[in-house]
């Protein structure tokens, strides 16, 4: 790319502002500098120094990770870029356990002298921690895995393609939106890249490329004589593969009152539909409150299962760790314990899986070096299990942890983060179309809202983006004004059907917010359409 090209297209001071969750230490960068790699064989070096460093100071554990994060962010809203940012945060962060006790330190100097000092900071962190430090760390044993990698398989690096195609895409995303009666318009494409290296005094020596991406827009049309405005978001999908994400093919449409992605996703088909149905929204009627069966769609179903079933789960929540932040949950070791705890009817079945092909989470080591796995949280309806790392897996009686243990950047600890959880499809063939033939009286939801939830993940409210009106096994027209209320056991006791394989697709969260400081991760959860029966819909426009 020329320079003038670049100058023109990047914006670097305001488009970096722009970048979610960016670490303190990340820096501007030249796009084609994303490209360069960090020799596997210097990174083993320089691991070394710091596992050997942390154990002559009395380190009994030592772990090790050289991270290379990569962003990049293309913004634009209408004719015009709004900003471009390309970002690199590049360090070393070590944990090690010495007296019982954690200890974490990091170092953005990636030299052997300034690694061994960290370690030894590390070192003493743990050891003065452990002065005040009630009950010693149990940590779950763990093999070493010798010298292994891992890498998203993606077909076309993000990072490859070039700003200006990037550019062009968006800028006719807006164009599309523009032509079809759009009054505003903003479509955005975000890249991750971590680069990442574990090693740890267990003898394992990881090497893993993760690769994220997430294109979105919004498109708003307003109506002047009324003076209504109404919006439609993309209903992409955040995914962990390449930038042929962005290639649709045939089979990954959804048809149906409009169309979705599954797999790929073709950001030009599904702004101009999003255009035709933010205009059907301005003279859609609004709802009547009531009791509806709903029929959920996994563009919106996977915001209720993260809120209501993925953070209820952690188990550092359930324990109360997390409670400064977005509370502690309903589902306390005494549920479990029982063994009988119905979380939901028999038709749900939900799993955490690392390892899903194309989920934002899927990573073949999590960061304490465990290879990951997949597991039941939710069996036939019955709670079975929990999210757990290595110094948690004793509390539930696991011999090994879970492999669900993630840090943002280099300069963070790692702790426990959720995995990929989902709602396994049903057993029996069942489409969409069959499940509304049912529904006497329903809504139809598609698309993620706002929403609200208690302290205990017990509690909520959650709206969409689409409403749909089902009336004797027939969808009749579109909605407003539509948002649900229930409690979680009460919402997942309700399910009464879920569609088979054929309709299973991803959503998921880009920035997930967890702990104190915050750090963000990313997560998928999949569903096929689900139907909850008899749930409580209100009207959010009308006032008291």
């Amino acid at each position: 790319m020329k320079r003038k090209d670049f100058l023109y297209l990047s914006g670097m001071g305001a488009g970096a502002l722009l970048l979610p969750d960016l670490s303190a230490f990340a820096t501007p960068i030249d796009p084609l500098q994303a490209l360069d790699r960090v020799d596997v064989k210097i990174k083993k070096e320089l691991a070394d120094v710091a596992l050997n460093a942390a154990k002559s100071k009395g380190a009994s554990y030592a772990d090790v990770r050289i991270g290379r994060y990569l962003n990049q962010f293309v913004s634009t809203r209408d004719k015009r870029v709004q900003g471009v940012a390309n970002t690199e945060s590049y360090g070393v962060g070590i944990r090690v356990l010495a007296n019982g006790c954690w200890g974490f330190a990091a170092t953005n100097n990636v030299t052997k002298d300034a690694i061994a000092k960290a370690a030894e900071q590390a070192v003493a962190v743990a050891k003065a921690n452990a002065k005040i430090q009630g009950e010693a760390v149990q940590l779950a044993p763990q093999k070493g895995y010798g010298e292994v990698s891992w890498k998203t398989p993606i077909e076309i690096n993000a990072f490859e393609v070039p700003v200006k195609d990037k550019v062009d895409l968006l800028l006719n995303v807006n164009d599309i939106a523009i032509q079809n009666g759009a009054n505003f318009v903003n479509a955005a494409l975000f890249a991750v890249n971590e680069q990442k290296y574990f090693a740890s005094t267990d003898g394992s020596y990881i090497d893993q490329d993760i690769h994220r991406i997430y294109p979105t827009f919004g498109v708003t049309i307003i109506d002047r004589e009324s003076g209504k405005f109404k919006t439609q978001s993309a209903l992409s999908s955040p995914m962990g593969m390449g930038f042929e994400y962005m290639n649709a093919r045939p089979e990954d449409k959804v048809s149906g009152v409009i169309t979705r992605y599954k797999g790929r996703y073709d950001i030009l088909g599904d702004v101009k539909e999003a255009t035709r149905v933010a205009k059907e929204k301005i003279t859609a009627k609004s709802v009547e409150p009531g009791k509806y069966d709903l029929v959920l769609d996994p563009s919106h179903l996977w915001l209720t299962i993260h809120e209501s079933v993925g953070h209820p789960t952690e188990l550092d929540r359930v324990l109360g760790y997390e409670a400064n932040y977005a509370g502690t949950s309903f589902l306390t070791l005494d549920k479990w314990e029982f063994k009988k705890f119905k979380f939901g009817s028999d038709k749900v079945n939900i799993v955490a899986d690392k390892k899903q092909v194309g989920s934002l989470g899927a990573v073949g080591y999590d960061d304490e070096g465990v290879a990951c796995k997949k597991w039941d949280l939710i069996k036939n309806g019955v709670l079975v299990n929990y999210q757990a790392i290595r110094d948690q897996a004793h509390i539930i009686g696991l011999k090994e942890s879970q492999g669900c243990c993630y840090a943002q950047g280099w300069d963070d600890i790692q702790f426990q983060r959720m995995p990929n959880v989902s709602l396994e499809a049903g057993k029996e063939k069942l489409s969409v179309d069959d499940m509304i033939k049912n529904v006497e009286k329903g809504v139809y939801i598609i698309g993620d809202g706002s929403y609200s939830i208690d302290q205990q993940r017990y509690n909520f409210q959650f709206g969409g983006q689409l409403f749909y009106e089902i009336k004797n096994g027939k969808i009749v027209g579109m909605l407003n004004d539509v948002s649900y209320q229930s409690n979680t056991q009460e919402f997942w006791n309700s399910c009464s059907a879920v569609c088979d394989e054929s309709d299973y697709r991803l959503g998921g969260s880009f920035n997930d917010g967890k702990g104190q400081p915050s750090q963000s991760s990313a997560v998928s959860h999949g569903s096929s359409t689900a139907r909850f029966n008899g749930v409580n819909v209100i009207n959010t426009a009308r006032k008291i």
